[in-house]
């Protein structure tokens, strides 16, 4: 599994439970734990990761 942000690899096809997961235009996507925490202001904000 990648994160769709940074492309961070991690084994298996469950993400980390520090990983954040999010439905964009009806695509499932995840994303690192630090990456979201980069990025924490703009989840809140329910912007899409196009706008990170």
């Amino acid at each position: 599994m990648n994160c769709d942000f940074c492309g961070t690899r991690v084994e298996g096809d469950t993400p980390p439970l520090t990983w954040v997961t999010s439905m964009e235009h009806g695509k499932h996507r995840v994303f690192c734990d630090r990456c979201a925490r980069d990025n924490l202001r703009a989840i809140e904000s329910k912007l899409d990761s196009e706008w990170w």
